[in-house]
């Protein structure tokens, strides 16, 4: 089941022979072919339809939740480690991005003049369904997941190496794409990442390469932050990052989830 934050563009018409459109509330839906369909809530309970659709061409697809937090995992592919001259973690290295950074599908990342060195990082990323805190090694992680989608942790590569610290570097403004739907059925065993810049392929990886499974890096992050509906836990990219340019177009493939796709301009300051 693919689900999603619709924000729906209404027709209106303000004067004869004028046609203007105006956004509605968002909220989620689930998409069945070129339909979304409303529903009360994508958390808890059946998801019953509330009896609204849409033809997905009238709609605004949104980054598919507003998480409390979006916790990262670094160096979860070897290869990844090794082009930035990294060590491998012997146990999972994670860190936080801000919910203001999160932009969804078609929305501009904007690189801060601050940084002359911005990299894309596509990620296969975890989205939690219920409240999970404390689990054990041997707890069952899917119960509390909701589903998977596509992110992209967007780097100031020379201002992580100048600050020694993940926080600027991978939190300012629309550095963290994300959807562009939640897949809750997918094939985690088999899913792949991919990312293109204009088309060219520059990452690929599997699950199977990463060095920290997501159940174990959901169970590590339950053991030290609560993990609350909504949020994303994000898990790691594989090698092949670079650098972004004002007019690039970025697209983060995961399989079975779909396409994050999202321009690239340059921020005015």
């Amino acid at each position: 089941m693919k689900l999603a934050r619709v924000q729906p563009i209404l027709l209106a018409s303000p004067a004869p022979h004028q046609e203007s459109r105006a956004a509605a509330a968002p909220c989620f839906a689930i998409l069945e072919g070129a339909t979304a369909w409303e529903i009360d809530g994508p958390f808890e309970g059946q998801r019953k339809r509330t009896g609204r659709s849409w033809p997905l061409a009238e709609v605004r697809l949104l980054a598919p939740v507003v998480p409390t937090k979006v916790v990262c995992q670094g160096r979860n592919y070897v290869e990844h480690a090794a082009e930035l001259n990294n060590p491998v973690p012997k146990e999972p290295l994670i860190f936080l991005k801000p919910p203001s950074s999160v932009i969804g599908p078609d929305e501009p990342i904007l690189l801060p003049q601050a940084s002359k060195r911005v990299d894309f990082e596509g990620e296969i990323a975890a989205v939690m369904g219920r409240t999970c805190s404390r689990l054990a090694d041997d707890d069952s992680v899917a119960p509390y997941l909701l589903g998977y989608t596509c992110l992209n942790d967007v780097t100031a590569r020379d201002l992580q190496k100048a600050d020694g610290r993940f926080t600027r570097a991978k939190g300012f403004d629309t550095f963290c794409p994300l959807g562009p739907v939640i897949e809750t059925d997918l094939d985690l065993a088999r899913a792949t990442v991919e990312t293109t810049i204009n088309g060219e392929r520059r990452q690929f990886g599997r699950t199977s390469e990463m060095i920290f499974s997501v159940d174990a890096i959901i169970r590590w992050v339950s053991r030290i932050m609560t993990l609350e509906p909504g949020d994303v836990v994000a898990t790691g990219t594989p090698a092949g990052v670079g650098p972004l340019q004002p007019g690039d177009v970025v697209e983060v493939a995961v399989s079975g989830v779909g396409i994050l796709r999202n321009p690239v301009a340059a921020r005015e300051d």
